[in-house]
């Protein structure tokens, strides 16, 4: 159905405009006059048609100038924009209102652009932990004025927009795009968003966001992505319309163009032609040949490689002959980026025929053979070892194998299980570092306090940060404790001890000063980058570069001297709730 047939049925077109504007853009009971047209001069007695004919058209004109984004050289009849997004002043986006983490609206202030483009910059660059990244985010989505020096608004929004997209919490960044409304402003964030899940075959999930934007979209590929998901879910009237005022204004993508005239059902001819641009044309190559086949290479993009393995197009190399060693290969690396499973690739290995002489004296045969086939010889020879210390050299054998071809994430979650199974009491020495590099010690999630009323920082007085005690209670509590400690000469306050006392005392709570004598306080040991961020209240910056210090670490295995600094850089800056945070994870003893 083309525009202009669309556009001769009155009732039809009028509840599309509704639709796509969403309601917002049309006032309920007269349409709204965005052409400054003088109203005096609109004569009560024009007839109904006539009115419905320039509400049409003038909706018809709204449409075209905020979904497509007009540019300054095209023709003269047609519209400019109102604004443009790029001289429109932003607003402040988060999640979070600063009191929730003991912030405020000007944490960011103080901070040079500078400085700020340099700890995102190392950011960008660091596998970050989770309790890295929960504190990342909590910094970057509180709701803050921007930095004015050194830094654009739009610069310092896409730092917090390139951090979400790589830490990927794809349930955080739907409930920021959803509250906040940036489509047009942060398409890159949008476009993750919804490659991820296209990429994971989750289509719906995928397209469903789609609907909770009310904004005119701008961004040619999310408009694309947006009229497939609109003739996904059976709304090929509205796809198409969308489509005719793209193309009226100059969009031009044959490749598109073919891919959804076959979805429409305007052309029956299959185009077998398949572009890897990005993961929405490929898939559209797909949903557009029924007799889709597509082999991927090493050059293949890791995304499609995921797009492929989610949507069960990968069969075919569960067949493959092992004798296609440049087959195997290419799914090793797949492996190796996880892009394929690893039980799969070790599913082709067994397929492998060795002779007897060569499986007994596996170590000595690997001159003799590819780097594909050693790596099979070795796993079927440590499937059939019964010995676990020859089993566990095997396994180093091989894991070194994948690194030489600087693949070594092909052979990772497998060999977790191959090690679980041992009894690290048994691992020798000289085997000690490989077994302890490579399993994977689970944490406990279920792990509770228990309290050691005979250690400070162990203590129940730890609910302190819970906010289980009044000031009153806890005051008579610690000294009561600190009375207790002093007439034992065996007591030493650790560092958890002290890390302890210094926060109290940061909450104004009044600790005898008959007690001061118990310990010294370090000289600062917090570096003087952070000192001047603090002396500058510069809360944000300060976080951002406490996440750096974290890093890949979780904070209960981060060194005393560390968590001492981090909680004195906190005290100093009245963060309480993060602070309590963070003692409430390293301060007790868990089981």
């Amino acid at each position: 159905m083309k525009i202009l047939r669309l556009l001769n049925n009155k009732k039809i077109i009028i509840f599309f405009f509704i639709f796509l504007l969403n309601s917002n853009l049309i006032a309920e009971d007269q349409p709204i006059d965005i052409w400054n047209i003088d109203k005096k001069k609109v004569e009560e007695n024009q007839s109904s048609e006539k009115n419905i004919i320039e509400e049409n058209d003038s909706k018809k004109k709204l449409l075209e100038s905020d979904i497509y984004k007009m540019q300054s050289d095209k023709k003269n009849n047609e519209i400019e924009l109102d604004q443009d997004l790029s001289s429109r002043e932003l607003k402040i986006f988060g999640l979070y209102d600063p009191e929730d983490y003991s912030l405020d609206i000007n944490m960011w202030i103080n901070s040079d652009g500078d400085q700020l483009r340099n700890l995102f910059t190392k950011l960008s660059k660091i596998k970050l932990s989770d309790d890295a990244i929960e504190l990342a985010e909590i910094t970057i989505l509180t709701n803050a004025y921007y930095p004015k020096k050194n830094i654009t608004e739009q610069e310092f929004l896409k730092f917090k927009s390139d951090l979400m997209i790589k830490n990927s919490n794809l349930d955080l960044i739907e409930e920021y795009l959803i509250k906040n409304q940036i489509i047009n402003i942060n398409p890159e964030l949008f476009e993750h968003f919804v490659n991820e899940y296209l990429s994971d075959y989750n289509i719906d999930k995928a397209c469903d966001i789609f609907s909770k934007n009310s904004e005119p979209i701008s961004n040619n590929y999310l408009s694309k992505f947006n009229i497939y998901c609109l003739i996904k879910n059976g709304k090929s009237d509205q796809a198409q319309l969308v489509y005719d005022l793209k193309k009226e204004l100059g969009f031009n993508d044959k490749y598109f163009e073919k891919k959804i005239n076959f979805l429409l059902g305007f052309e029956t001819e299959v185009d077998q032609e398949i572009s890897e641009k990005n993961i929405l044309d490929f898939h559209l190559a797909r949903e557009a040949n029924p007799d889709f086949i597509f082999e991927p290479k090493n050059s293949t993009k890791k995304i499609i490689w995921r797009y492929l393995s989610s949507s069960n197009l990968l069969n075919s190399f569960k067949e493959i002959d092992i004798t296609e060693l440049k087959k195997i290969s290419t799914i090793e690396t797949a492996v190796h980026n996880k892009n394929y499973p690893e039980k799969d690739l070790l599913e082709v290995y067994k397929r492998f025929q060795f002779s007897i002489n060569q499986l007994l004296d596996a170590k000595s045969s690997l001159n003799s053979l590819t780097n594909v086939e050693s790596r099979a010889l070795i796993y079927q020879k440590i499937l059939l070892e019964s010995e676990m210390v020859e089993k566990l050299k095997l396994l180093k054998i091989l894991k070194d194998l994948f690194k030489k071809d600087k693949i070594e994430n092909a052979f990772d979650v497998e060999l977790k299980k191959f090690l679980k199974e041992m009894n690290p009491l048994e691992i020798p020495d000289n085997l000690t570092s490989f077994y302890y590099t490579n399993i994977k010690i689970e944490k406990n999630k279920d792990q509770k306090i228990k309290f050691n009323n005979d250690i400070l920082h162990q203590s129940k007085l730890i609910n302190y940060f819970n906010g289980d005690y009044s000031k009153n209670k806890i005051e008579k509590d610690i000294n009561n404790f600190l009375k207790k400690i002093t007439k034992n000469k065996k007591y030493f306050l650790s560092k958890k001890d002290i890390i302890f006392l210094e926060s109290l005392r940061s909450d104004g709570i009044e600790i005898d000063k008959k007690y001061d004598n118990l310990y010294k306080i370090e000289p600062s040991e917090i570096p003087t980058d952070i000192q001047v961020m603090i002396n500058n209240n510069e809360k944000g910056a300060a976080l951002i570069r406490l996440v750096e210090v974290i890093g890949q670490d979780e904070l209960d295995r981060i060194d005393e001297d560390t968590i001492y600094f981090i909680i004195s850089t906190l005290n100093q800056l009245n963060i309480d709730v993060i602070r309590n945070k963070i003692l409430l994870k390293v301060l007790p003893l868990k089981v």
